[in-house]
């Protein structure tokens, strides 16, 4: 009984549900992140059960991730993670990798007999019938997570300096991600179940689903190593915000980020299906 009674662990549990709940919210609202990932494996696995793999899997490095940082923060290691062009890096890296898979996953089979020992390295791609290599969002899901924004600086300069101990001290980033990872799940399924309704045939659902997840991954990863670039070169870039009078977390403005997930999901990833429908229609 005196365990409850104890202030410390009082505010303790408190952290573990505020944490938990900042993860929800992260994993609802649109987050550059997050969302173009999902989208991408999601739509890629063209079913309900595959969108549910999809946003576990990327959540889960993310958890991973999110764990070992928070771990870090304790020990005074926060100014590191959260330093000014620290979010514009994992930009340009979760471009790269997004492209690179993107590319993998359109064209592998056609252009990569140049670089055998490269090929030779990644995950085996799956025939014309199944869906894409969805184990590949492991990679992007732990990358991601190394970006940083109010919650995450919340969490690693206030919640996790102040755990008890360091044998706790992973939980708040812990726990934020599987806030995260529990929508993620709900949405991986909602795009991947939308997918599966399409009255269409297996093939063709596989052809639409690696055209649609290959080229959002590909366009997209292009312009998010852009972005980090251009932030980079110019800080002020990330500073840019118009307020929308929301409040609510990643739509209280209309920045760069929130900008960027509208033209990788809603220009590129929207777009590539219109097209992908047409091809599979004509």
């Amino acid at each position: 009984m005196g365990f409850w009674y104890n202030p410390h662990h009082i505010t303790w549990l408190i952290d573990m549900a505020t944490v938990f709940l900042m993860g929800v919210v992260h994993g609802i609202t649109p987050d550059e992140h997050t969302w173009p990932i999902t989208f991408s494996y999601s739509i890629g696995s063209y079913s309900t059960r595959g969108g549910m793999r999809a946003g576990l899997l990327f959540s889960l490095a993310f958890t991973l991730q999110r764990a070992i940082a928070s771990e870090l923060a304790y020990f005074a290691l926060a100014g590191f993670l959260t330093r000014p062009g620290a979010e514009q890096v994992v930009y340009v890296v979760v471009g790269i990798v997004m492209l690179l898979s993107g590319y993998f996953i359109l064209y592998r089979n056609k252009a990569l007999h140049l670089i055998p020992w490269l090929e030779r390295l990644m995950p085996p791609l799956p025939g014309q019938g199944s869906a894409i290599p969805v184990r590949l969002a492991l990679v992007h899901g732990f990358i991601a997570g190394w970006g940083t924004g109010a919650f995450a600086t919340i969490i690693y300069t206030v919640i996790s300096p102040h755990m008890p101990n360091a044998w706790v001290a992973f939980l708040p980033g812990l726990f934020y991600g599987i806030g995260t990872m529990v929508m993620q799940i709900l949405i991986g399924a909602a795009f991947g179940s939308w997918m599966d309704k399409r009255r269409l045939e297996a093939q063709a659902k596989a052809f639409i689903g690696r055209f649609v997840a290959g080229s959002t991954l590909l366009f997209g990863g292009v312009l998010f190593a852009l972005v980090g670039g251009a932030e980079l070169a110019l800080p002020r870039l990330s500073e840019w915000a118009v307020p929308t009078g929301l409040h609510v977390y990643n739509l209280d403005s209309i920045n760069v980020a929130l900008l960027l997930i509208i033209v990788v999901v809603g220009g590129i990833g929207g777009g590539s299906m219109w097209v992908a429908f047409r091809k599979v229609r004509a």
